[in-house]
């Protein structure tokens, strides 16, 4: 690891706790910045201090020495983008020199996805604030696609036949750990983080299928109908529209596509849906 002090997020979630973890093996200087003190990992040597990212008050002291932040997109409600905004110019006042962020694949202004539009806007905050950045687009989590067929092994959206190219949380950290080694190297440079192959929602059931031993099929609803299915969950309206257009992005086009960025910056090939399932299924 290059000599700067990194400032970690998320490391009580999956990606940011492995990227922490790792530093922590590692032996580099990092901080953690974190919500609540009590519910940081604890790392011989790491200091951990609190802010949100709506509190640019607090996010400026948090950062304030570091040189590197490694920024995970904030969880998912009706103000992220303010948050993040906030965050990004608290880490400029700060004196942070580089964001590496997590951002989504097909981040656009006029994305199906509608918090690919966040991440979209929140990319050209950074940009805009003059600090060096590196930006890690993320397909959809692998991880997920089980959670989504739920103990009902239904599948159920209007994803269509279009395609996706989802990618294991794992190696998105793997490939976040790549920049952080040498991470000048990767100034100004957009990696779309994908597996190592496309497939459609109709594929993922049967291979979940193949892999767990029990029925799980794919359900491709009309828009009308996804709203519906989710309407029981009383969810607020911007949930809802993002729930559902995860899938009609799918359906769109705008998560299909492989790249071979996992494997450049971990130096290996991502993990397939099959690969991960057998882990937990062998």
């Amino acid at each position: 690891m290059e000599s700067s002090t990194i400032a970690v997020t998320g490391s009580t979630g999956v990606i940011g706790g492995k990227v922490a973890a790792a530093l922590a093996r590692s032996g580099a200087s990092q901080r953690l910045v974190v919500r609540t003190i009590s519910k940081a990992p604890t790392y011989s040597g790491v200091e951990v201090r609190q802010a949100s990212y709506g509190d640019r008050a607090a996010s400026v002291q948090a950062l304030r020495g570091a040189d590197v932040l490694f920024m995970v997109s904030a969880a998912e409600n009706a103000d992220r983008l303010d948050e993040h905004r906030t965050f990004v110019d608290a880490a400029a006042e700060a004196g942070v020199r580089h964001i590496v962020y997590t951002s989504c694949f097909g981040a656009a202004a006029d994305a199906t996805f509608t918090l690919a539009r966040d991440h979209f806007h929140t990319e050209e905050r950074i940009i805009a604030s003059g600090m060096e950045w590196t930006f890690l687009r993320d397909n959809l989590y692998l991880d997920y696609l089980p959670l989504f067929a739920g103990e009902a092994g239904v599948l159920r959206g209007p994803g269509g036949t279009g395609r996706l190219g989802a990618v294991s949380q794992e190696d998105v950290a793997a490939s976040a750990l790549g920049v952080l080694a040498e991470v000048a190297a990767h100034t100004g440079t957009t990696y779309e983080l994908t597996g190592p192959e496309s497939f459609s929602l109709a594929e993922a059931a049967s291979v979940m299928a193949t892999v767990t031993g029990r029925e799980v099929r794919y359900v491709d609803e009309s828009v009308e109908e996804a709203y519906a299915s989710r309407a029981a969950y009383g969810a607020p309206d911007w949930q809802v529209d993002a729930w559902v257009s995860t899938y009609t992005a799918i359906a769109a086009g705008e998560l299909d596509g492989v790249t071979d960025h996992v494997e450049r910056l971990t130096g290996r090939r991502p993990l397939s849906l099959e690969q991960l399932l057998r882990r937990s299924h062998p």
